[in-house]
């Protein structure tokens, strides 16, 4: 015979109801991971990115219990990686480990087949680097004003190096150009190497380096950092001005940080943000990325998911009035 059902009984039946999803999710959360991670890097092993990326990975490895494999696929400016995590599945098991060229790149290439800001999760940032800007000892002008000053009186006779349409080393000189009010000629290298070869041999006249690039050949004497591009000095070379001291407001970093496919389950996004900014504050992680000339940033998702949109917005318009077009 059916059972009568009360108004009582119904209604704690659909609070039973309400209830359920919260249970699998949070078991979710306690649960994950239960296999290998993956986390993609959009460079080449041994570089900054990757050497970042590599210490996160063995903390959360450490904490987490399982393996957060480090999975390098270089080329399209980051492109390939950042499309190979987009169209993977959003359970937390393959994870993109993103930086400065995907906020560059979305405006840099008319046609991707993604959306970064829409279909990529911000999980957390993780780190900021400082650019410099480095000359030629040789070079007239020792100061950021002396060498616009130079370079005003000398329109288009100053080659400025750039590693790849685009690059940091590109964006970042064409911000100045525009902030500084000078026309510097742009010589473009496939490879850091020889940009630097050419600079130290005085073939082209100033690069906008990332600090870790340039950093020993600074201290050994074989370039002059005139100031580096971050907001505030760096505590690598803590004698060198900002180029913000002369022309204000301008700012420019390199940034890595982590993302997850869009609708990965946000205890899944918390967890790990938790687990990060707990990586960020180890003495020793803090430590190694003082070596690399990074600073932790330890951050919330929806604080990340914040800087993501102001930096996309600011090469916007940077890559806009320059009009620079990826090859």
């Amino acid at each position: 015979m059916p059972m009568k059902l009360t108004r009582r009984r119904l209604t704690c039946l659909a609070a039973g109801t309400a209830l359920s999803p919260a249970i699998p999710r949070a078991a979710r959360a306690q649960s994950y991971p239960a296999r290998p991670v993956r986390m993609i890097v959009g460079f080449g092993a041994g570089g900054a990115t990757d050497i970042i990326a590599r210490l996160i990975g063995q903390w959360l490895s450490e904490r987490l219990g399982q393996p957060f494999i480090i999975e390098n696929r270089s080329g399209a400016g980051t492109n390939i990686a950042t499309e190979a995590v987009v169209k993977s599945r959003p359970d937390g098991y393959t994870l993109l480990v993103a930086t400065s060229s995907n906020a560059i790149n979305a405006t840099l290439y008319e046609k991707l087949n993604f959306n970064f800001i829409r279909d990529i999760a911000p999980i957390a940032t993780v780190s900021s680097t400082p650019g410099v800007i480095v000359v030629h000892p040789s070079f007239p002008a020792k100061t950021v004003p002396e060498f616009i000053a130079y370079a005003k009186a000398n329109p288009g006779k100053i080659n400025m190096a750039a590693v790849g349409i685009g690059a940091t080393t590109h964006v970042f000189g064409e911000l100045f150009k525009q902030m500084a009010g000078v026309d510097l000629l742009t010589v473009l290298y496939r490879d850091p190497g020889p940009a630097h070869t050419d600079l130290i041999g005085r073939q082209v006249d100033i690069l906008f380096d990332p600090l870790i690039s340039s950093v020993e050949q600074i201290k050994a004497g074989q370039l002059r950092a005139l100031a580096v591009t971050s907001k505030t000095r760096s505590e690598a070379l803590p004698l060198v001005p900002t180029v913000s001291e002369f022309v204000p407001g301008y700012d420019a970093v390199v940034w890595a940080g982590l993302g997850a496919p869009t609708n990965t389950p946000t205890e899944i996004i918390d967890r790990l943000n938790t687990e990060i900014n707990k990586a960020l504050s180890n003495p020793r992680i803090k430590s190694r990325f003082a070596e690399l000339g990074a600073a932790p940033v330890v951050g919330s998702p929806n604080e990340f998911r914040q800087f993501i949109s102001e930096d996309s917005g600011k090469w916007a318009k940077v890559i806009k009035t320059a009009n620079i077009r990826a090859e």
